[in-house]
């Protein structure tokens, strides 16, 4: 039987290949216009981490199941690192087309302000985990609270007048073969993510039981 990682593996090679091979140059930007189907799809992705840690807050604040805290940080670790991935293709775009790496424009802001808080969280949960009546309930209120950047991000180029362009929605759209490159390119890194969190949840769950059974 194939194992998940081999397959999660292969599907990566291919999406490199199609990205770096099959996809079109576009005609101002160049190779580095390629980015663009990582930097999306994480920004995508990221959204799908964020919203699943939002979500298990909620039921954890309704139910009181530490399975739902378990689900809640596994999808935080892992989203955080498509976060991480944003962050660094965005500035490798960022200083051929603009000339500069960063500019304080506002879904950079926004999405470095999201980065900060997951980092807080991250660096809390891993000193506060241990107790397991007040942690639980200040990461579900982190979640929640962080969540509401999410939506800030994805308007802020309409909300705010950003210079960060809208590349879904530009005039005509995207070529059919740029479409088919993004949308297969997503696919990959939602395996990819829901692979890897997969492996946080159960070492999460794991951890949760041995600390159960010292207490």
């Amino acid at each position: 039987m194939v194992k998940k990682w081999t397959i999660v593996g292969s599907l990566l090679t291919v999406c490199l290949g199609v990205i770096f091979f099959y996809a079109p140059m576009e005609s101002s930007q160049g190779i580095v216009q390629k980015i663009f189907y990582i930097h999306v799809s994480s920004a995508i992705t990221m959204y799908v981490a964020f919203f699943i840690a939002f979500v298990s807050g909620i039921l954890y604040l309704v139910q009181r199941r530490l399975i739902h805290i378990d689900r809640l940080h596994a999808s935080i670790e892992v989203g955080y690192l498509f976060i991480c991935i944003v962050l660094l293709t965005g500035p490798i775009w960022a200083k051929p087309i603009w000339g500069t790496y960063w500019t304080w424009e506002p879904r950079l802001t926004t999405t470095f302000i999201l980065w900060l808080i997951y980092t807080g969280y991250l660096l809390f949960y891993s000193y506060l985990r241990e107790n397991r009546q007040r942690a639980p309930m200040l990461a579900s209120i982190i979640a929640i609270i962080a969540f509401i950047d999410v939506p800030l991000i994805h308007f802020s180029v309409k909300l705010f007048r950003g210079v960060h362009p809208s590349v879904i929605k530009t005039k005509g759209g995207l070529p059919p073969s740029m479409t088919y490159v993004l949308v297969f390119t997503l696919f990959v890194f939602l395996c990819l993510f829901f692979y890897l969190f997969s492996h946080r949840y159960y070492l999460e769950r794991l951890h949760r039981q041995i600390l159960e059974r010292m207490s």
